[in-house]
């Protein structure tokens, strides 16, 4: 007799969003301005608040409206960025999309001028104050509908984001030398409070980590949970916080594809808001090694080794890359998107990652503001 067939399980397709935030370099000599309040104040005239100014007055952000469609998420990605780029111009600067300053002049850079940002200041010191602290992060929202199946999401999501990350590695540069990482921005932004791979955590434990991390005085509100991947405090989503900024608009579509494929599988795979009791227990499940393996991925990007998030064992990143993409397809198939993927990731080992295009912009006349010069070209670009 033959058993009956297993019924398919339905992937539903949840809403995609990015945050990128870039640095804003004077247009002559290339170094970080603090024009970013002018610069947003003309863009929102069109964007509203889909641009915002950010703790450094040489920051400005950017952020798409919540979609399904790839296609919709990069004409979103094109038109903020061209909006602001239109506004720097007029103040006489470009944005750039990098994780960090490839140059700098010495000195701290300011910071926006809001209660806030003073209050986070003042807590971090030093953290804050160093020229090397500007960083610029691209931020993928995923729609989960409430923070109990988010928290069960992020629990399942944690050891594949350093996959991720090895991706998005694009801030080889800082201050005006060669780091030896793909992503210094990683290694510099971990001096912040909170900043790591987020805890294995339930609704009441979250509840109760938010809460003693405010009373002991480590955070002064909970927008500074700064963990890689967070239930958001104002919108319905898991944002998954790993990624570098890129200059190029099909990296940074390829990374919020292959975040919601993998957030749609798995969230088709929830029974409810609790994850399945096998989903843990690996070795690559433990914080220690989540932790490792995003070092490995800032140090190295793609060219490195990591362990694999279902057996433990370390592999070539490259490999990994491949069976994130095989882990995720569920997803991607649901929602169209396999085919762009395969397509992006194509183009991004051909090209390389925007380390690697940072370098090859250096190498070829060992002058740093070249390395700016591409990097806001692809920025420009559509």
């Amino acid at each position: 007799m033959t058993a009956p067939a297993r019924p398919r399980r339905v992937v539903e397709v949840p809403t995609v969003g990015v945050e990128e935030e870039f640095l804003l370099v004077d247009r002559h000599s290339r170094l970080p301005v603090g024009r970013a309040p002018a610069v947003v104040k003309e863009a929102a005239d069109v964007l509203g608040e889909q641009v915002q100014t950010e703790f450094f007055t040489s920051q400005a952000e950017v952020c798409t409206l919540p979609v399904r469609s790839l296609p919709d998420l990069r004409a979103d990605l094109v038109r903020v960025r061209s909006v602001l780029r239109e506004a720097a111009a007029g103040a006489d600067c470009r944005p750039v999309g990098t994780g960090m300053p490839v140059m700098t002049d010495g000195q701290p850079p300011a910071i926006t001028d809001s209660a806030r940002y003073r209050r986070i200041c003042d807590h971090v010191g030093a953290v804050a104050t160093s020229a090397e602290g500007l960083v610029c992060g691209c931020h993928v929202h995923v729609g989960v509908e409430c923070r109990a199946r988010a928290l069960a999401l992020n629990n399942l999501m944690r050891p594949w984001l350093p996959i991720v990350q090895a991706l998005a590695v694009n801030s080889p540069f800082s201050a005006g030398r060669d780091t030896g990482y793909a992503s210094w921005r990683h290694a510099f932004y971990r001096r912040w409070p909170t900043v790591g791979p987020a805890p294995r955590l339930d609704e009441p434990a979250y509840r109760a980590t938010v809460g003693g991390l405010l009373d002991a005085g480590v955070i002064l509100d909970t927008a500074m949970i700064y963990w890689y991947s967070r239930p958001s405090e104002h919108v319905p989503t898991l944002e998954v916080r790993v990624a570098d900024t890129s200059a190029d608009v099909d990296t940074t579509v390829l990374l919020a594809a292959l975040v919601r494929g993998l957030a749609a599988t798995l969230l088709s795979e929830l029974p409810g808001d609790r994850e399945p009791a096998e989903a843990c227990g690996t070795a690559s499940d433990t914080t220690a090694m989540i932790d490792a393996a995003h070092w490995s991925a800032a140090l190295s990007g793609i060219d490195g080794n990591g362990p694999d998030p279902v057996s433990g064992r370390i592999v070539p990143m490259r490999c990994l890359v491949d069976r994130l993409v095989e882990r995720a397809r569920p997803g991607l198939e649901a929602a169209g998107d396999l085919g762009t993927v395969r397509q992006l990731l194509a183009g991004l080992r051909t090209a390389g990652t925007g380390a690697d295009r940072q370098r090859a912009a250096f190498a070829r006349r060992g002058r740093y503001g070249d390395v700016v010069d591409e990097m806001a070209a692809l920025t420009a670009e559509t």
